[in-house]
């Protein structure tokens, strides 16, 4: 029987040979997200330029680590008119947060992975070098990411085995764009994180691993919010992945996992003070699944207004307590999990 990375009916690419983009829910992580060699128009039909399907193309990659005793996130983003890397790490016993970012004109610096299972990513500049890897180990799918800045290295791996479903999908967005959307959570994290003579061990953390694989021609102007977690519910690892503002038409990427088993979930509903963002969050589904309040313990932020490109990005690091319910009647109780939570807005 084939395994959830590689089932028989998944197409080898997003896009066919015609340049027709395969929309919908897939049963598994495409090989080749193609996405410039699509049949892109302008919103009048036409047939777009050179110049337009090159920056016009963004593409999105994310590594996140959660546990008790630490939080992080790295961060790859090409937008063709410039690429972004951040890396960032907080201690919620001590509220230490320490953060970095990197921006390349053109993204010069960045190179970008068109397959979520084997490649690599790469960001360079200077003494700074992070990369997040692609690859199969029989029937397994490994991602690892690997951050290397003075005074600090991390070594991070997370293992997808093959009963494992992530959440795979392709919409539309807009008139002429679409997005297709790779994401995992609720997978336990290998490796270790290294700095100020210090080594901390992330299997011993209880750490478990976000994953983010974006690419696909998006709307000029967005917004949006999301929120994941990742930890343990009665032995069970949990993960959960939850947006709002980006993927909706036809499907959606909500859904939550228990121990690799993708359970979908619908709409769903954030609810915040936007002038005061770390005031606590209240997440639901409008189907019942979800009733979440999200406590922030601090905020990574990127802001930057170029005029042809702008960015007001805020991930915000802290607790999620609450009730899941399954489709089989259960309730899973949240109690002290540590995620993420989103609000971004972006002109690219």
């Amino acid at each position: 029987m084939p395994d959830s990375h590689h089932p028989e009916d998944l197409p080898a690419q997003l896009v066919d040979d015609q340049g027709q983009v395969r929309f919908g829910l897939f049963p598994g992580t495409l090989p080749r997200i193609n996405g410039r060699d699509s049949d892109h128009r302008t919103p009048m039909g036409a047939p777009a330029s050179r110049w337009a399907r090159h920056f016009h193309y963004k593409q999105f990659q994310y590594f996140g680590i959660i546990s008790d005793a630490l939080l992080a996130g790295c961060a790859f983003a090409h937008t063709g008119y410039i690429g972004i890397a951040f890396f960032y790490t907080f201690e919620p016993a001590t509220g230490r947060l320490r953060e970095f970012t990197w921006r390349s004109p053109l993204g010069r610096a960045l190179q970008m992975s068109a397959s979520p299972v084997s490649g690599e990513s790469r960001f360079r500049q200077g003494k700074v070098d992070l990369r997040m890897g692609y690859a199969r180990e029989g029937e397994t799918l490994v991602k690892t990411l690997q951050v290397d800045i003075p005074g600090l290295t991390l070594e991070a791996r997370m293992v997808e085995e093959a009963d494992y479903r992530p959440m795979s999908l392709c919409t539309r967005t807009g008139v002429n764009g679409w997005v297709y959307a790779n994401k995992v959570a609720g997978v336990p994290v290998q490796g270790s994180l290294r700095s100020d003579d210090t080594v901390q061990d992330l299997p011993s953390l209880g750490a478990c691993g976000h994953h983010d694989f974006s690419a696909g021609y998006m709307r000029r102007e967005t917004f949006w919010n999301w929120a994941c977690l990742s930890g343990t519910v009665n032995g069970q690892h949990l993960g959960l992945n939850l947006s709002c503002g980006v993927n909706e038409t036809s499907h959606t990427e909500n859904c939550l996992w228990l121990d690799g088993a993708l359970i979908k979930v619908d709409t769903t509903v954030f609810e915040y003070d936007r002038d005061h963002l770390l005031t606590p969050w209240h997440v639901t589904s409008n189907d019942g699944q979800v009733d979440l309040r999200f406590t922030p313990l601090g905020n990574h932020r990127e802001r930057m207004n170029l005029g042809l490109f702008a960015s007001n990005f805020n991930q915000l690091f802290g607790r999620f307590e609450g009730t899941l319910r399954l489709h089989d009647g259960r309730t899973l109780s949240v109690r002290n999990l540590y995620g993420f939570v989103e609000e971004q807005y972006a002109k690219w």
